[in-house]
């Protein structure tokens, strides 16, 4: 199948409609400007009432709801980014009624509609690499969830693997990633947070634990890059293959906002199932996206600071 945008559709400006489930979430909203900058038309999904002709409600736990918006909108692409997200989240059946079954409703809407979709990107997680030792992970490591949050989204991923015939579905596996917006419950946000108010103690847990943060607006342009080329069928990490501990971030953010901040380690705040490192091997998404460049941890943790998050 070869790319779904063409000259013809760049040159009137319209490269397509695309349904954007999870629109007014943090990832949705740097989605959304990314792919109407790029030409395209796009109709956010929402959870809360609609605000405009651009925009629609959508239950994705209905099936007669999916079939309803999916008819409606009638879409060239469909990238799925709702879901429980929270990995501490506390309802264990919501992870699976939503990230399971409501992905699947979408596909079978898509099929029972008859929609003409170019694509569909549907959005996993690296947490369903769960405590891997393989160093830096490629999409070939096997999955080994160790919470509710990351079985749902492997769970997932096998279903939607059945619709791979029928559908030129790509699935995504993002890393850690953060930016302006985020909210305080995740780490990042939490601590720049704490600076941008002048804080003098912060409590966190394990500090030694290492991820592989990308920069929302890189990981926006990595969406885009999925729905343009060639890669149905694929399983694709979406990271930059770099490693930084929580003790590294607060030492970036202590140069950043030039004062020392109190670090207490709270024990509550340790799960019992913490993934050490999970760091990713970029080298696929990179073979198929060739124009993407990684943004410096510190230049995100800069624009996040500069915008006051948190206040």
């Amino acid at each position: 199948m070869g790319s779904p945008s063409n000259q013809d559709q760049a040159a009137d400006g319209h490269r397509g409609r695309v349904l954007l489930t999870g629109a007014n979430g943090f990832t949705g909203k740097y989605v959304r400007a990314e792919l109407e900058a790029a030409g395209y038309s796009v109709c956010g999904a929402l959870v809360g009432a609609a605000r405009g002709s651009h925009e629609t409600t959508l239950d994705i736990t209905s099936l007669d709801d999916c079939r309803r918006v999916i008819d409606k909108v009638r879409p060239d692409f469909l990238v799925h980014l709702a879901a429980i997200s929270f990995v501490a989240h506390a309802d264990a059946d919501a992870f699976y009624r939503v990230n399971v079954i409501g992905t699947m409703n979408l596909l079978q809407a898509i099929s029972d509609t008859g929609a003409p979709v170019k694509r569909v990107l549907v959005a996993s997680s690296a947490n369903v690499y769960g405590n891997a030792t393989a160093g830096v992970i490629a999409e070939t490591q096997p999955p080994q969830p160790v919470n509710h949050y990351a079985a749902s989204k492997l769970a997932m991923e096998h279903l939607v693997r059945t619709w791979s015939d029928r559908l030129p579905i790509v699935i995504s596996r993002p890393f850690n990633y953060t930016g302006v917006g985020q909210q305080p419950n995740f780490l990042v946000p939490k601590i720049v947070s704490h600076f941008a108010s002048n804080a003098s103690v912060i409590e966190l847990g394990n500090l030694d634990v290492e991820r592989d943060f990308s920069d929302v607006r890189m990981v926006a342009h990595a969406y885009h890059g999925l729905l343009e080329n060639d890669c149905a069928g694929e399983t694709v990490n979406v990271c930059t293959g770099q490693p930084y501990s929580l003790r590294s971030i607060i030492e970036m953010m202590q140069d950043i906002a030039g004062y020392q901040i109190e670090v207490r380690v709270n024990p509550a705040f340790v799960r019992q199932s913490e993934v050490k490192t999970l760091v990713g091997s970029p080298d696929k998404l990179r073979s198929i996206v060739p124009d993407l460049n990684p943004i410096p941890l510190q230049e995100t943790l800069r624009w996040m600071y500069a915008a006051g998050i948190g206040q």
